[in-house]
């Protein structure tokens, strides 16, 4: 089945590893990311509004994460496509 490879980039950016289970390749692993994004979501809101520093330093660093995996969810759908094509 053809994939999407901004669909798959999009959603592992916004939720860390719904891309990877729409493109039906590592979907545990893909849980397993999404549940640990909810969990910091979680841990995200809990933090006072006085610790600014790690809030900025979580920030940024969930961006980064999120910029890799939607980078990584892009080129695996686009091989899976690619693979499709060729068959």
């Amino acid at each position: 089945m053809k994939k999407q490879p901004i669909i798959s980039a999009l959603l592992n950016f916004f939720t860390m590893g719904l891309g990877y289970v729409y493109n039906g390749k590592r979907i545990l692993l893909g849980i397993g990311f999404t549940l640990g994004a909810i969990a910091l979501t979680y841990v995200e809101f809990q933090i006072k509004p006085l610790d600014a520093t790690l809030y900025n330093i979580m920030f940024a660093t969930v961006f980064l994460i999120n910029t890799c995996f939607a980078i990584d969810g892009y080129k695996e759908a686009k091989s899976i496509s690619n693979e499709n094509k060729n068959h």
